[in-house]
């Protein structure tokens, strides 16, 4: 049987966000003050593609604090409504990076589109949803055969769904009737209007959903706990020529994540600016313990991912998947940033997440 422990790095983020909010933290000095020497160079143009969504709360967090342009970066920000729409943009060239899951750029990988993973995002943070009086049926993988389950295609909460039924030995793709639809927003729409019994969304699609007085069936770590969700991919040739880039980059988002943990207010003030709903339900979706946001590629749960899904029949390839995450980018910039600032807490953490997940 295949495991999904949270593991260290997970744990690190919880210790650093309560570290980070205590009076006398000591906080790193890289991600709040210095100012790297490649901001006196010609800064290198990337299109970056987001979800609206918390859990590409390090992308919103760099752009925001200037951590990007720091670096030597001149990145450009794109919106896309599903993970599909911006992969495709990746795969067409009209982007060079993105973050739009686990179970998408799986399944475009499984089809021959040589995407690589270069970084982490965003791992759990999705759950079903149901009217109130219809959570109880659900609790089981059973309460699920014969009921309209409203999802978003390739989201990855639908993926590790489907795997917790397979699991169960219940034939998802002729015992369930899933409709596939363009948005969590259009899922719940779908729950409440009652066209579909029961659906899968993601944060803080969630807490939209309950505000609208639906009610949470169950978290996606309860069905495979741990389980890796956003990672930031481009495609090959592209990396190969803007190898430097994505180093600067994942350096960015290393130090955005060290500003997330530390600084929540101002990390909601830099997410509303993207997600637009009330700040104060913004905060509960981004720290309430049920979405982890951590920049490590996290390989080992990646291809974990990838052998579970093949195992239940959602992807159908023979493909090495080791082939396409390098978290050779990730530590290059790590070792960067350490060399800036060796005693800087998060990092050494870090540094010891990457140790146990990407070797």
């Amino acid at each position: 049987m295949i495991t999904f422990a949270l593991g260290i790095i997970i744990f690190a983020t919880t210790a650093l966000l309560t570290v980070g909010c205590s009076s006398d933290a000591k906080k790193g000095t890289s991600a709040q003050t210095a100012a790297p020497a490649a901001e006196k160079t010609d800064k290198i143009k990337l299109n970056v593609g987001y979800l609206p969504a918390p859990g590409d709360v390090l992308f919103f967090v760099a752009k925001e604090k200037g951590f990007f342009d720091q670096e030597g970066l001149d990145v450009e920000m794109f919106q896309f409504t599903n993970s599909g729409e911006g992969l495709n943009a990746i795969k067409s060239g009209k982007l060079d990076t993105g973050a739009f899951g686990t179970a998408a750029p799986q399944t475009f990988i499984a089809k021959g589109t040589p995407f690589v993973v270069i970084a982490g995002m965003q791992s759990e943070g999705h759950a079903v949803i149901a009217k109130p009086e219809n959570v109880e049926k659900f609790k089981t993988p059973q309460g699920f055969v014969g009921k309209k389950v409203a999802t978003v295609r390739m989201a990855t909460g639908d993926a590790v769904w489907r795997y917790a039924l397979a699991k169960a030995g219940i034939d998802w793709k002729n015992q369930v009737n899933i409709q596939e639809l363009d948005s969590p927003a259009a899922v719940i729409e779908a729950v409440k209007k009652g066209t579909a019994d029961v659906g899968n969304v993601w944060v803080p699609f969630v807490e939209m959903a309950e505000a609208q007085g639906l009610k949470t069936v169950e978290w996606s770590s309860a069905y495979m706990p741990g389980h890796v969700c956003c990672r930031v991919v481009a495609m090959e040739d592209v990396l190969a020529a803007k190898k430097e880039a994505f180093v600067r980059f994942d350096k960015a988002l290393i130090r955005a994540y060290e500003f997330y943990t530390q600084n929540p207010d101002e990390t909601v003030d830099a997410l509303s600016k993207y997600v637009k709903i009330d700040k104060e339900l913004l905060k509960k979706a981004t720290y309430s313990g049920k979405i982890h946001s951590i920049p490590d590629p996290d390989k080992k749960r990646f291809v974990e991912f990838w052998n579970a899904m093949k195992k239940v029949g959602y992807l159908d390839s023979d493909h090495d998947i080791n082939r396409n995450i390098q978290p050779e980018f990730y530590k290059e910039a790590l070792d960067r940033l350490k060399s800036e600032d060796p005693n800087n807490v998060t990092y050494g953490i870090l540094e010891e997440g990457y140790k146990a997940n990407d070797l």
